[in-house]
C-alpha cells in the first residue's frame, strides 16, 4: 500500500532469502509450520491504519456499554455457558479486508471479530526472523503505542501468567500437537514458559484442575484458553471421557470462553459504520434480497472460513435448517493493492488487542496479515499459489 517500499521491496527480493527464512523457523521449531508464509510482508500508510484503528476505536466503546452483554447472551447456549466471566474479553481481534470503494479510493472493511486469541507467539517470532532475512525500512513498525519486541513479551507475560508460577498456567488446546496452528503453542511455550496441554490430559478433583507436569501432579490455577468450544463439539467422542469445565472450578480464566461467542459474527449485525459491511442474522430477514448475488453467507460461529457461501444462491437460504446461526452480510470488494513479482493480490489485516483486568480499554499491540490471489483469504485456501499466505503488516510511522 506504500508504493515505494512495495517497489523496492520487489526489486530486492531473493528467493534464496524466503527459503533462508523458513528453514531458519524450522529449525527452532521442526515441521511445526504447517501453514503457508508469504514471500512478502505488507507495508500499510498511516491513514489506512488510523481508519482500520478508529472502526475498531468505534466497537470498542459497543463491548463497553452496558448493554452489551445483554445483546449478546443470546448467543451462548446453556450448554456452552462457562461460570466466572470477567468483566471484558483479554483478547479482541479484528479483520480488516483492504478493499476499493465505487470511486476507487481504497479502504478497510471489517470482515470479522474475535474475542478470542490470535496467534500472539507466532507473531512476536516470526517476523524476527524476517528482518533478519529482509530489510524492512526505518519508518514503518508492526507493533502499536510505542512498543517494541521486550515490552510485547512483557505484556503478554503480564496478562497470561500474571503472579503465577508458569507450572500453574497451560496452554489448553485439543490435541495441540496436531493443530494446524501449533507452531504459536510452542512460541508461547518459548516465551512464557507454559505447557500446551489437551483438554484430555487435565482432571478435576475437589473442583480443582490438575494436570501431569514431568510426571507431577500439578495444579492449574490458571487456563490460557485456545479451545473453540464449537469444534470440541464436533470432535469430542474422540478423546474419551473428558472434564466437565462448565461447572464450579476453582480456575482463572484467559480468553473466557463466553467471549468467544460474544464477540464473533453475532455483533456484526447490531453495527453500523462507513467500515462495516451491512450485516443480518438470516432468521430475521422477512424477504429476500433481489441482489443476493452482492451478499455473503457465514456460519455465525465457524472457523478460518470454514463453510461460507461466497457465491449464494436462493436454495442455498432454503437448505438451511438452523438460521438464528447463519448471517447475511453484505460483500465488500476486495482491492488487487498488493503488487507481487507474481501478479497482484488482495489481503486482509488482523489487530491484535490485549484487555488486562481492570483497565478500562484494551491495547492495541500488534496484526498479522494475510495475503490470496484466490476468492478466500485464510492461508487453507491459497496453498497452490505463491507471493501468498501468512504474513505482518508494518505500519508507515
Amino acid at each position: 500500500m506504500i508504493e515505494k517500499i512495495r517497489k523496492s521491496f520487489n526489486q530486492s527480493f531473493r528467493e534464496e532469502s524466503y527459503l533462508a527464512m523458513l528453514g531458519e523457523i524450522d529449525q527452532a521449531y521442526p515441521n511445526a509450520l504447517e501453514f503457508r508464509l508469504s514471500e512478502t510482508p505488507i507495508f500499510i500508510s498511516k491513514s489506512m491504519s488510523d481508519q482500520m484503528i478508529n472502526t475498531c476505536n468505534f466497537i470498542i466503546d459497543f463491548i463497553k456499554s452496558s448493554d452489551f452483554k445483554s445483546y449478546t447472551d443470546q448467543s451462548i447456549s446453556k450448554n456452552e455457558f462457562v461460570k466466572n466471566e470477567n468483566t471484558y474479553p483479554h483478547f479482541i481481534s479484528f479483520d480488516f479486508g483492504l478493499c476499493k470503494n465505487a470511486d476507487d479510493e481504497f479502504y478497510p472493511a471489517l470482515i470479522e471479530m474475535q474475542g478470542f486469541p490470535s496467534l500472539f507467539g507466532f507473531q512476536a517470532f516470526y517476523p524476527e526472523i524476517l528482518e533478519k532475512h529482509f530489510n524492512i525500512p526505518q519508518n514503518v513498525e508492526r507493533f502499536y503505542n510505542g512498543s517494541n519486541q521486550k515490552k510485547y513479551i512483557q505484556e503478554l507475560t503480564s496478562l497470561i501468567i500474571g503472579d503465577h508460577d508458569p507450572k500453574e498456567v497451560i496452554l489448553l488446546e485439543l490435541k495441540p500437537n496436531e493443530q494446524k496452528t501449533r507452531i504459536d503453542f510452542y512460541c508461547t511455550e518459548t516465551y512464557l514458559g507454559i505447557k500446551p496441554v489437551c483438554l484430555s490430559e487435565i482432571w478435576i478433583e475437589h473442583n480443582n484442575i490438575y494436570y501431569s507436569l514431568d510426571g507431577i501432579k500439578t495444579q492449574v490455577k490458571r487456563i490460557y484458553n485456545r479451545i473453540i468450544f464449537d469444534e470440541l463439539n464436533s470432535v469430542k467422542d474422540t478423546l474419551g471421557e473428558l472434564p466437565n469445565l462448565h461447572g464450579d472450578i476453582n480456575v482463572e480464566w484467559i480468553g473466557h470462553p463466553n467471549w468467544f461467542y460474544r464477540i464473533s459474527k453475532y455483533t456484526l449485525p447490531f453495527l453500523k459504520h462507513p467500515n462495516i459491511p451491512d450485516t443480518y442474522f438470516l432468521n430475521e430477514i422477512k424477504q429476500i434480497p433481489t441482489d443476493l448475488q452482492e451478499y455473503v453467507l457465514k456460519p455465525m460461529f465457524s472457523f478460518a472460513g470454514q463453510g461460507v457461501i461466497i457465491d449464494i444462491q436462493e436454495s442455498d437460504l432454503m437448505s438451511i435448517k438452523d438460521p438464528e446461526n447463519w448471517i447475511l452480510q453484505k460483500k465488500v470488494n476486495y482491492a488487487d493493492c498488493i503488487e507481487t513479482r507474481d501478479g497482484q493480490a488482495k489481503a486482509e489485516v488482523r489487530l491484535m488487542y490485549t484487555w488486562k483486568d481492570g483497565d478500562t480499554s484494551p491495547t492495541l499491540q500488534t496484526n498479522l496479515a494475510r495475503i490470496s490471489k484466490g476468492k478466500m483469504i485464510g492461508t487453507r485456501y491459497n496453498d497452490h499459489n505463491k507471493w501468498v499466505g501468512g504474513t505482518v503488516a508494518y505500519i508507515e510511522s
